[in-house]
């Protein structure tokens, strides 16, 4: 195991991050989750929370009110307890729809747009007893409950830290009224569980960055599968051969439609021509349009000459440009002398002038 996470060196590809998506493995910890919520929550509850005092205390005066006139009877109860759930889920919607559109933007951002159902479906792996007894006593294990054990000291020092913070206020609490006391306990509520939210929030978003380093490394490839994926990418053999030859062939169709235009063809004189085209006006320095050996090399000649293009034997000069210069490609200083010489010539023949362009 530990030699092929040596060999798996390479960075997954994009086809790989497809399937683990497919199949539900994303890089993704539940405590952003948990500190969005939770904030969320919070911030929402302090806004609003003199106006659900407010109401609640309206709707439980009333209740009471209404207690020396009830009828207890089914249908009574069920018409109170009926108003009662409609008026707490009045009060409380605002808070429930706002955790609600956090979690789900919180989880968009952590995974992106994903529905899957393979996550739900039955693994054998997973029915397994044994198999399952294994994952309790693994390294893997033994490091989330180390997380999990930090987390909480973390979370309770803070709230430790709060409340501590607030006791030289505790004294004066005694001469209080009570409606100053839930003020005074209310506040420090809110406070705690700001400062406990927040830390929540530090942990999902160092979390999150390690379950995403863990995640890529995970995914890493060998160089083999690498290659493995790009064959399969590119179909079966007999598939990848026909486009090779037809990439070939319309490769060579172009090759040959630029010879008509050329200003000369250099000739080795049987095995090799290269055709070269210039022009002083738009080109720094000659330019390859066409080359090749044996047949490609007559056919190169046949159309030059079908088309009144000169043709040049220069052993040398044809076997250096044949090796140093691509098709496309400008011929390398080293050979302007040569080169020049030779579309001199052929311009003569033509009975043009060469002008060479600038060094």
């Amino acid at each position: 195991m530990a030699a092929d996470d040596a060999e798996k060196t390479e960075r997954p590809t994009p086809r790989r991050i497809g399937r683990a998506r497919g199949e539900g493995n994303v890089p993704k910890t539940g405590e952003l989750n948990s500190a969005a919520i939770m904030l969320t929550g919070t911030i929402v509850l302090y806004i609003l929370i003199k106006k659900t005092v407010m109401e609640l205390i309206a709707f439980f005066t009333v209740l009471w009110g209404e207690i020396p006139y009830m009828s207890f009877s089914i249908t009574s109860l069920q018409i109170y307890f009926s108003a009662g759930f409609l008026k707490l889920a009045g009060i409380l919607a605002p808070v429930l729809l706002a955790i609600l559109v956090i979690g789900v933007v919180i989880n968009i951002v952590q995974v992106g747009w994903l529905f899957t159902l393979k996550p739900l479906m039955p693994k054998l792996s997973k029915i397994n007893p044994l198999s399952g007894f294994s994952r309790f006593f693994n390294v893997k294990s033994f490091i989330e409950l180390l997380k999990n054990v930090l987390k909480i000291a973390f979370i309770g020092y803070i709230a430790y830290w709060s409340i501590r913070s607030e006791f030289d206020d505790f004294i004066i609490l005694v001469d209080m009224s009570v409606g100053q006391i839930a003020n005074f306990m209310g506040m420090l509520t809110f406070k705690v569980a700001l400062r406990c939210a927040l830390g929540i929030l530090l942990i999902g978003i160092l979390d999150y960055i390690w379950v995403r380093y863990k995640y890529f490394k995970d995914l890493r490839m060998t160089k083999q599968e690498i290659k493995e994926e790009a064959r399969q990418a590119e179909g079966p053999p007999e598939i990848r051969s026909h486009i090779r030859k037809i990439q070939m062939q319309t490769a060579m169709q172009r090759m040959m439609r630029e010879v008509p235009g050329a200003e000369v063809v250099i000739t080795n004189p049987t095995h090799i021509a290269v055709a070269l085209k210039y022009d002083e006006k738009t080109m720094a320095a000659p330019v390859v349009v066409a080359k090749g050996k044996k047949l490609v090399a007559e056919r190169i000649k046949k159309i030059a000459m079908e088309n009144d293009v000169p043709i040049v034997e220069n052993k040398p000069l044809a076997q250096t440009l044949f090796k140093a210069v691509e098709i496309g490609g400008y011929i390398p200083e080293q050979l302007f002398a040569a080169v020049a010489e030779i579309l001199a010539f052929v311009y003569r023949l033509k009975n043009k002038r060469f002008e060479p362009a600038a060094a």
